[in-house]
């Protein structure tokens, strides 16, 4: 069984609820090689949605490049950062969100929910289908033997539809892996 915890829920907690769990940090804290499951990790070569000839280094950088704000449309620098750092996009620099690009020379702009089934979503899929294979298996290994497998997440929401909090990509792992 896999299941999704809060990050900052402190690791006695955890296994006082799950005894002999396995627990995994996926976010960008994480360790090797778990840290490879977080977006901003840069596996490199993640094809853009709607843009042809152009990749990404990690799934952040493409959710991020392709966002269009008041003052600033998208911002093709994200796909080449491999830093796990400044790959984020503010409203407090660039104004409000107005959504994201279909693609870098998209005319369309999707909005929330639509970008992250069309974007986000398959650019994650990508990334677990052609550069984590080894680690899915490992999970699959650690939940036949512990039983249970905590993934540990800044995000919680695992509501594909739900746009009021952050998407879990942890919960895209356990959907994938379940």
């Amino acid at each position: 069984m896999f299941i999704l915890q809060n990050h900052r829920t402190s690791l006695t907690r955890i296994q006082q609820r799950y005894p002999g769990a396995s627990i995994i940090d996926v976010t960008s804290k994480g360790i090797e090689p778990w840290i490879h499951f977080s977006p901003f990790y840069p596996h490199g070569g993640i094809p853009v949605p709607f843009s042809p000839g152009w990749n990404s280094a990690s799934v952040e950088g493409i959710w991020q490049g392709l966002k269009v704000f008041e003052r600033a449309d998208v911002d093709t620098s994200r796909f080449a950062n491999t830093t796990m750092k400044n790959l984020k996009r503010t409203v407090r620099t660039y104004g409000k969100v107005l959504g994201h690009r279909a693609g870098v020379s998209g005319q369309e702009l999707l909005p929330y929910l639509t970008a992250r089934q069309q974007i986000y979503l398959p650019s994650y899929q990508w990334v677990l289908e052609n550069c984590l294979q080894e680690q899915l298996a490992e999970l699959r290994r650690l939940e036949q033997q512990h039983g249970t497998v905590i993934l540990l997440d800044y995000e919680t929401n695992s509501d594909l539809n739900d746009s009021s909090k952050p998407l879990s990509h942890a919960s895209l792992i356990i959907r994938h892996l379940t």
